[in-house]
C-alpha cells in the first residue's frame, strides 16, 4: 500500500514514502507530523497472545470483532494466533473481509437488505462460511427469499438493548420459522451483554440465554453441535462462567474486539481482568502524540489534536507523558483534558509548565472510534521506531 500525502501524520509532501520496515525511522525524526496515532507492537502481540490463551483455557473459540480496527495486519495476526474466525457488524464489513480472504465470518447483526442477502447467499454457495443474526420472522422471510444457502443464528436480546428477541417464547418462534425455511441453516443462538450495567444483570441475561438454548435443543430445533455466541470486551469472563451450563459439544464463541489494543480509559476500567487478574492482563497499545500549540493563559494549554483524531465517545484522551524540545520525557502529572474541538484539545494545567512545541503522549479511551479516524497507522517498537504500517478499511 502507498503511503503518501494522503496519509495523515506521515510527512510526504512530494512523493510516496519508501517502505519503513528496513529503515525503522523514529516518529521524532522528521518524517512524521502531529498529531500522530501509533500502535505499540509489543503490547498488541501480548494482547493477542493473552486472549488466545484465555480462550484455550476455557474451551471457547474466538472470533474477535473486526470493526474495532478493520486493519488487515491485525486481523491476520489474530487469525494466526488461532482465532476461529472474525466478527463484523455490517454486510459492507463482511465484504471487506471476504476480499481480504478471511474464510469464516460472523455478522453480529441482523441483515434484511435484499442486495446484501443475495450476495451473502451467492458467496455462501461458493463455499464461504458466513453467519448472521435474525430476531424476527420478517428477518427469516427476507433471508429465505434468496433461496439460500444461508447460515443464521437466532438472537436473544434484553429490555432496553438493541436487537434481539425479548422473550424466550419469541426466540422459539423465530427459531421454528428458521428451522423450517428452505435454504436456511439454523446454526445456533447469539446475544450481546455489553450494554448491561452490572454483573447481576449480565449473569441474569446470560442465564436466560442458556435457558433459551436448552429450550430450543429440547424442541429439536438446533443442530447436534450448535454455536452459542456472546462476549463483548467488558464481560467475557461472565460469559465463560455462565455458559458452563451448556451441553458438551456446544461451540462457544467469544467476540471481544477491543482486547487487541485495549485502552487507557473505558476498557482499562471495565476489562474482565480487573475481576480476574490472574487471567490477564491486557496492555494499552494505542497512543496519540500531539504538540502543544499555545499556552495563552495561566492554567490553560492548547494541543493540536481534536475530535477528528481521537475518540471522545467513551471518555476523553488521557495525558501520559510530556516530551520537550530536547527529547527529555516526564510524566504528564497535573495535566488533564477538559474538552475537544475538531482540531484542538483544551488542557487544564495545574502548577506545571507546558511550552508551545512540547509533545504530549496521550492514551485513548475506546479503540473502536480511534481506528476509523486514521487511514494509515505506524506500528512502533518501544523506542518509537516504526517497524510497520497498518492500513485501515472503513
Amino acid at each position: 500500500m502507498t503511503v503518501d500525502w494522503r496519509s495523515k501524520g506521515f510527512w510526504a509532501p512530494d512523493e510516496a514514502l519508501p517502505p519503513v520496515g528496513e529503515s525503522r525511522p523514529s516518529i521524532f525524526g522528521g518524517g512524521f507530523t502531529w498529531p500522530l496515532l501509533v500502535v505499540r507492537r509489543d503490547a498488541v502481540q501480548a494482547n493477542i497472545a493473552t486472549m488466545a490463551a484465555y480462550c484455550r483455557r476455557h474451551g471457547a473459540d474466538f472470533a474477535p470483532h473486526a470493526k474495532t480496527t478493520m486493519a488487515p495486519g491485525l486481523l491476520e495476526a489474530q487469525l494466526r494466533a488461532g482465532a476461529w474466525g472474525m466478527t463484523v457488524a455490517t454486510p459492507n464489513q463482511a465484504l471487506v473481509l471476504r476480499r481480504l480472504g478471511v474464510e469464516r465470518v460472523l455478522i453480529a447483526n441482523e441483515v434484511l437488505d435484499p442486495v446484501a442477502l443475495g450476495w451473502l447467499a451467492r458467496e455462501s454457495a461458493a463455499g464461504w462460511e458466513v453467519y448472521f443474526q435474525v430476531d424476527s420472522v420478517a428477518g427469516v422471510t427476507a433471508a429465505a427469499a434468496t433461496g439460500g444457502p444461508l447460515r443464521i443464528l437466532v438472537e436473544l436480546g434484553h429490555p432496553g438493548g438493541r436487537t434481539g428477541v425479548r422473550t424466550l417464547e419469541g426466540l422459539a418462534e423465530v427459531a421454528r420459522a428458521a428451522a423450517s425455511a428452505p435454504g436456511l441453516e439454523l446454526a445456533g443462538v447469539t446475544g450481546y451483554e455489553g450494554q448491561l450495567h452490572d454483573q447481576a444483570e449480565v449473569d441474569a441475561y446470560l442465564d436466560r440465554l442458556v435457558d433459551g438454548v436448552e429450550r430450543l435443543t429440547k424442541a429439536g430445533l438446533l443442530p447436534e453441535r450448535p454455536i452459542v455466541s456472546a462476549g463483548g470486551s467488558a464481560w467475557f469472563d461472565r460469559v465463560v462462567d455462565r455458559f458452563r451450563r451448556l451441553a458438551p459439544g456446544t461451540r462457544v464463541i467469544l467476540r471481544s474486539g477491543a482486547s487487541v489494543t485495549h485502552d487507557d480509559g473505558f476498557y482499562r476500567e471495565r476489562t474482565p481482568f480487573v475481576r480476574v487478574p490472574g487471567e490477564g492482563p491486557l496492555a494499552a497499545a494505542l497512543e496519540i502524540w500531539a504538540q502543544v500549540l499555545s499556552a495563552p493563559e495561566p492554567g490553560l494549554a492548547i494541543a493540536g489534536m481534536g475530535k477528528r483524531d481521537a475518540p471522545f465517545d467513551e471518555g476523553l484522551p488521557v495525558p501520559l507523558e510530556v516530551r520537550d524540545a530536547e527529547g527529555s520525557l516526564r510524566a504528564a502529572t497535573g495535566i488533564r483534558v477538559d474538552k475537544l474541538n475538531d482540531h484542538h484539545t483544551y488542557l487544564a494545567v495545574d502548577e506545571v509548565e507546558l511550552v508551545p512545541g512540547d509533545l504530549i503522549r496521550f492514551g485513548i479511551s475506546h479503540p473502536c472510534t480511534a481506528f476509523d479516524k486514521w487511514r494509515d497507522i505506524p506500528v512502533v517498537d518501544e523506542e518509537r521506531r516504526v517497524v510497520d504500517v497498518l492500513h485501515t478499511y472503513f
